[in-house]
């Protein structure tokens, strides 16, 4: 079995505040040993060694809301209207995209065809083509009319999500997105500005009986739930049903934030706040002047956003960075700007934007061990050129990532030294 020792490395390992001197040991995909402390060795025998060169080795990003599948468009319709041929070979250019910028896990917020995250994980899986490790998901189910329905009888245009009218409709949709082998069921039980005047964010377009019938089906057929909740209800529901993932959780109160307190250890929140931004202050050359922002509700999601991720974080409920980046607005490769979004509107440390983009995304995962530098997780490690917690801004550099390891399997390679 392949034994690695990575030397000369200043090392982030998802949960400490400061960078320390080390080395690390992976064997076969796991890390199976650290040393920290100026002088500390690991033994030496027939390892291959690794010469970081003064480099920080930190965990894998992971991301909790990812759109690997999304094409790169500027409205929702636009990806029903894409054949899913051309999809699949965007899908599979932003899933190497994304591994060149050290995610090496994607829990997905939604595909965009039924079975698109599902060949996408099982060819990554396989060794076929390079990417993340997935936890694939089906499209958003909807009802008619609600974000991701962007169906128009007079014009013929296919909505990108799966649209359900009632308890029994998606419980079916539910089985037969198991059936073909997702990992996680995604439902919109809000609006959004992204489909005004349809239904606004704070809306909850689903009634109470089709979201228990989305829940209990998933948890029955034991797979797992994320949910677009702006509304207050929305997070209420996503709550009383055992929803893992809570994107947006916008406008919800404090009665509903003190009710997410008592059961945090259920739940992870990513608000999504870079789309929030993108739209409102860089989107003019798409149509979207920071006028129309306004007009539609954008805005006000984005100041509802900065108001209640600080009530979250005070709480100590887990904030996750990245989501809904792909689009135009806010392309794919892009996405650690939340990172620095994370400091400078929610009053985050770097290390702790860094946490939340490492130890607690591994949290969210669950189904290994993965987003910290300790024996025994996932050999998910990234040496950067520099120190993201004192320039946050390195993670946007391809060229800053000298080296790429997913699973101990290296994706991109610094040269080796004789043992």
């Amino acid at each position: 079995m392949q034994r690695t020792i990575i030397t000369n490395v200043k090392i982030f390992d998802g949960t400490n505040a400061r960078l320390y001197p080390g080395e690390v040991e992976i064997v076969g995909d796991r890390i199976s040993r650290v040393v920290s402390g100026t002088g500390q060795k690991l033994p030496r025998a027939e390892q291959k060694l690794v010469d970081g060169g003064g480099a920080t080795l930190m965990p894998g990003l992971v991301n909790s809301h990812g759109h690997l599948t999304y094409p790169a468009v500027t409205t929702l319709e636009e990806i029903g209207q894409m054949p899913v041929e051309e999809n699949l070979l965007e899908a599979v250019r932003n899933a190497k995209l994304v591994l060149d910028l050290g995610f090496t896990t994607v829990i997905s917020g939604a595909a965009s065809k039924p079975r698109l995250d599902i060949v996408l994980r099982n060819e990554i899986n396989a060794g076929l083509i390079p990417g993340p490790r997935i936890l694939a998901a089906s499209p958003e189910m909807t009802v008619s009319g609600g974000l991701a329905d962007g169906a128009r009888w007079e014009r013929e245009i296919p909505a990108n999500g799966l649209v359900g009218n009632s308890p029994n409709e998606f419980r079916r949709l539910v089985r037969e997105m198991v059936r073909e082998g997702v990992d996680l069921i995604k439902f919109n039980n809000s609006g959004d500005s992204f489909c005004y005047p349809l239904a606004e964010s704070y809306t909850n377009p689903m009634t109470a009986d089709e979201v228990a019938a989305i829940c209990e089906t998933t948890l029955n057929l034991g797979r797992r739930l994320a949910a677009h909740a702006h509304a207050d209800s929305s997070v209420a529901q996503c709550i009383r049903h055992g929803v893992e993932f809570i994107y947006h959780a916008t406008f919800i109160t404090d009665p509903t934030v003190e009710a997410l307190e008592r059961v945090k250890d259920k739940h992870f929140v990513t608000p999504a706040f870079g789309l929030r931004y993108n739209i409102h202050f860089e989107s003019a050359d798409y149509g979207i002047t920071e006028e129309i922002s306004e007009s539609i509700g954008n805005k006000r999601e984005f100041d509802a956003t900065i108001e209640v991720v600080n009530k979250l974080r005070e709480a100590d409920i887990k904030v996750l960075p990245f989501g809904d980046y792909g689009f135009k607005m806010i392309p794919l490769g892009t996405d650690a700007r939340d990172l620095q979004h994370f400091v400078k509107y929610f009053g985050y440390q770097p290390w702790e934007a860094l946490r939340a983009a490492t130890a607690y995304g591994g949290e969210a995962y669950k189904v290994d061990k993965v987003g910290q530098i300790k024996p025994g997780y996932l050999a998910d490690i990234l040496l950067i050129d520099g120190d993201p917690i004192a320039d946050l801004s390195l993670l946007l550099d391809q060229k800053k990532f000298l080296m790429i390891m997913k699973g101990g399997q290296t994706h991109k390679e610094l040269p080796a030294v004789a043992s």
